[in-house]
């Protein structure tokens, strides 16, 4: 007799504590696996917003509480929505261990946890990273000083820093994304210079060429200079914005163009310019462009200042997290991005990228640090430990060198216990470098 399928359990019926098979390719939906215990309301609300009817779910795997009254197996012909094969990890995704079970977990929890100590070249990494993100953030808020005195000098040192990130991130085999503290005290530096860095990341990730790159590295750091010439109360969307403060807001883009020109930009920058509101279904401004009409280069940068948007929003009460940001751009957003510049886009955040609150498989909290854009599933996190009952540690952990564990569930910070978020400390604002991946003999201190 062939073996039973799983039962099917209708997506309007799920609830916390199922264990639940998602029969989707993995870039079709923002979970780390296709296979998982449904642990919060908010996974449920992005599992409808799928468009499935149906899913499989395994009675054992599942909590007892969380079981549908009558449990039946599947009788082969019920679940209109459920792939014929059994589910497995479909061969794109990069294997991962499955969360472990509460009761082994909370064991794993309170066994002794090996933590080797960062190596000397690591360091030096970190050091180099926080130092070159202070003096871009620096040659930033210059460029922005000098905006409106001298367009031409601003132009061509935009163009220099462009050039030098460039160079630096072509010349790593393997770069790595790294959450930093805010150096500029500024939201429009730090926003200019995430945008920058994370478009050309992501225009790697897709092969541009290199003068494409730079074309848009240029466009990321310069996109929002416009928003100089408006009132300081339009300057950033707001949810309850009136349509009069929306119309003069929207200006923004055709004055960073005038701005571009006084500042000698080439023709295919203030193109990307022109284009970094339009989005692939049509919905974006201010010409409301469709996906054949936007270049790459534009739909990059339209997609990642959404996301830096959603992180780091003008007023930080209305931020959610780098987790967050990812799954709402896939289960609200996912029209108005290109499939393939928003399918990379999750490849190389890795769901949950840095900055993100985790809790691991051994039940430990952590904050993630970095990640390796070729590599985004294992990242670097920074683990939270209560040793003794009066001492506690916080410590680097590289996830690449613990196969055991892997990432159970995200968490906002204000979900952490107290203690945890006092030492864990959350950045309130979410600032990104990039660095060279080390090699696992570079990054751990030989032992004495």
């Amino acid at each position: 007799m062939p073996e039973a399928l799983p039962p099917t359990i209708a997506v309007s019926e799920l609830r916390v504590g199922l264990y639940v098979y998602l029969d989707l390719g993995w870039m079709d939906h923002p979970f780390p696996l296709n296979r998982f215990k449904i642990t919060t309301q908010e996974q449920i609300d992005t599992i409808r917003s799928l468009g499935l009817q149906a899913l499989r779910y395994s009675p054992e795997l599942s909590d007892a509480r969380a079981l549908p009254d009558a449990v039946a197996p599947e009788n082969g012909h019920a679940n209109q929505t459920a792939a014929a094969t059994p589910a497995t990890t479909p061969a794109t995704t990069p294997a991962t261990t499955p969360a472990a079970p509460a009761a082994a977990a909370s064991a794993d929890a309170t066994a002794p946890q090996s933590t080797p100590a960062p190596s000397e070249p690591w360091k030096k990494s970190c050091s180099r990273c926080e130092r070159q993100h202070a003096q871009s953030s620096r040659a930033v808020k210059s460029v922005f000083a000098q905006l409106e005195s001298d367009p031409a000098s601003a132009g061509a040192a935009s163009t220099q820093l462009v050039q030098n990130l460039l160079d630096d991130m072509l010349g790593q085999q393997e770069s790595a994304l790294r959450l930093l503290a805010d150096t500029s005290s500024d939201h429009r530096t730090q926003h200019a210079l995430n945008v920058s860095v994370l478009s050309l990341l992501l225009g790697r990730a897709l092969q541009l060429p290199e003068a494409d790159l730079h074309t848009l590295g240029l466009a990321g750091l310069l996109h929002d200079i416009g928003k100089i010439d408006l009132p300081a109360l339009v300057r950033y969307r707001d949810a309850d914005m009136s349509a009069a403060h929306l119309k003069v807001y929207r200006e923004h883009v055709g004055r960073s163009l005038a701005w571009g020109k006084h500042m000698g930009l080439a023709a295919p920058v203030l193109q990307v310019i022109a284009q970094h509101h339009e989005y692939a279904d049509g919905s974006g401004f201010p010409q409301g462009l469709r996906a054949e009409q936007i270049g790459t280069a534009s739909s990059i940068l339209a997609l990642v200042n959404h996301y830096d948007s959603l992180c780091n929003p003008h007023n930080p009460l209305h931020a959610v997290t780098p987790h967050e940001a990812l799954s709402i751009l896939f289960a609200k957003h996912k029209a108005q991005h290109e499939h393939r510049t928003l399918s990379a886009f999750i490849r190389m955040m890795g769901i949950y990228p840095p900055g993100s609150v985790v809790q691991l498989s051994d039940e430990r909290y952590a904050v993630v640090m970095s990640v390796n854009t070729a590599r985004p599933l294992k990242p670097e996190v920074m683990v939270y430990e209560r040793q003794t009952t009066s001492a506690e540690v916080v410590h680097l952990l590289d996830l690449q060198q613990a196969p055991q564990l892997n990432i159970l569930r995200s968490l906002r910070p204000q979900q952490l216990p107290r203690p945890v978020l006092l030492c864990l400390s959350p950045k309130p604002r979410y600032c990104y470098f990039f660095e060279r991946v080390l090699n696992p003999a570079e990054r751990l201190a030989e032992p004495e």
